[in-house]
């Protein structure tokens, strides 16, 4: 089996682009399947998140295409909006050699004006969310009858979220010749069910073992249910992580928990079905610039985040199912990085932990909790400065780079991630220059004009 990209017959500006971000070895996924998918055959894949599946499937779809017909060609559906980004990104990086190939991103949560107007513009590659390309085919504003490939990715997730319908409703729409690719994060009867109901006798590609099997320090902690929010508090002092996850079965247990871990003293940020789409990518912006250090959410909202360099993932409550539990760990250890998952159990979830021991087939972990710690040391290391200007008024993050260590006075190490959408922009300041920054922003100009910053 090749297990590097320069063994596989792509075109030379596929390669490039390889070569230009890095990529030379092939992660186990893509030594399985490109080859496969590159002489058009369909495939099923089963690999966790983090495997490198994207460039898979990327490539495959990418060396497909007729740059000088303008339709789309590829299809790619995702479970949720933020998965579907950061698919569409890392296609544009792949074919960042190929002159003007243009990809589509149709995904729920934003409004309808702007991606109606952008179908008036065709494209190769479209990405998106179920929902939402089901919604443009149905208002007949986008056509995906020249479409080559259709991938499908986090097939899982997307059944969970009941997508199903969804989905067959879209392949109806495509030609009868075509590829077909399923990527799957889990292999349960379903997927192998639509992947063989879909595709055309499919290549089933399965990457498991103990060589690719994250190594997780997997930790469990028996509590009275009435001590559960103390007890999430202690495990925070004691363990410090730098970044975490916390996850609840329901939203309505976020919310209970968010309220919980503020009464002492921790900053956390709830995520779940409920909160508007602007306060959804407030939370997630303000989680990955490490300005707020834990984040509580449900799996729905969960599913699709690309979360880097995750320290810990605690489950408040065990999932019914073992499929999620190894979903929600596997967070923590990405890309060969070493995982802490600890579990929260009352007596009535004893049952839960009990059958995910049969299934490891070994003793769980199980431990005390010590004494809660000084909630103070759990601050997070940044704080998030919002500015009311974004990319339709021509902000860029050099403006605000150069605002902050310009007028402003900081040092440039004292600036973290800034990250510009269509009205807002916002940057990451260290905790201590927070106030600085803000007096400052507010006192001078950015780009040469006046704008509104706000601490969040």
């Amino acid at each position: 089996m090749p297990n590097t990209f320069a063994s596989i017959p792509l075109p030379a500006a596929l390669h490039a682009s390889l070569e230009a971000l890095g990529y030379v070895e092939m992660t186990p996924v893509q030594a399985a399947s490109l080859p496969a998918i590159i002489t058009g055959r369909d495939v099923i894949a089963q690999a966790p998140t983090g495997s490198g599946k994207t460039v898979a499937f990327g490539l495959g779809l990418l060396h497909r295409l007729d740059v000088s017909f303008v339709k789309p060609q590829a299809l790619v559906l995702c479970p949720t909006r933020e998965l579907a980004d950061q698919v569409a990104k890392e296609l544009r990086r792949l074919a960042a050699a190929i002159p003007n190939l243009k990809v589509l991103l149709l995904t729920g949560g934003v409004a309808l004006g702007p991606q109606l107007a952008s179908l008036r513009k065709d494209s190769h590659v479209v990405v998106g969310t179920p929902g939402r390309v089901q919604e443009m085919l149905k208002k007949k504003a986008l056509s995906l009858a020249k479409v080559k490939t259709l991938v499908l990715d986090e097939a899982d997730r997307m059944l969970d979220m009941g997508f199903e319908e969804a989905i067959r409703d879209i392949v109806r729409s495509l030609p009868p010749k075509r590829q077909g690719l399923l990527f799957s994060a889990t292999f349960p009867e379903d997927i192998r069910r639509i992947g063989h109901e879909l595709l055309l006798e499919p290549l089933e590609v399965t990457i498991g073992g103990t060589a690719e099997k994250p190594e997780i320090d997997e930790r469990f902690f028996e509590v009275e249910l009435s001590r559960k929010p103390a007890a999430l508090a202690a495990l925070l002092a004691q363990y410090k992580p730098e970044s975490s996850v916390v996850f609840c079965n329901t939203r309505r247990d976020v919310d209970d928990v968010v309220d919980a871990l503020g009464n002492a003293g921790i900053d956390a940020l709830a995520l779940h079905g409920d909160i508007e789409q602007r306060d959804r990518d407030e939370v997630l912006v303000r989680f990955a610039n490490r300005s707020c250090s834990v984040l509580v959410a449900s799996d729905v909202a969960a599913r699709g985040l690309d979360i880097k360099d995750l320290a810990a993932v605690i489950n408040y409550e065990l999932p019914p199912d073992k499929d999620i539990y190894q979903h929600r760990i596997g967070r923590t250890a990405r890309a060969g990085a070493k995982g802490l998952a600890l579990n929260l159990v009352t007596p009535r979830e004893m049952p839960r932990a009990n059958t995910l021991e049969g299934l490891q087939g070994s003793p769980l972990r199980w431990e005390s909790i010590k004494a809660a710690g000084k909630a103070e040391n759990l601050h997070a290391a940044m704080v998030t400065l919002r500015i009311d200007a974004g990319r339709t008024d021509k902000m860029r993050p050099g403006d605000i780079l150069g605002a902050l260590t310009g007028d402003a006075g900081l040092k440039a190490d004292a600036v973290g991630k800034i990250d510009v959408f269509p009205t807002r922009s916002y940057v990451a300041i260290r905790r201590a220059d927070a106030g600085k920054a803000l007096e400052r922003l507010r006192a001078g100009k950015i780009k040469g004009r006046n704008v509104r910053v706000v601490r969040l």
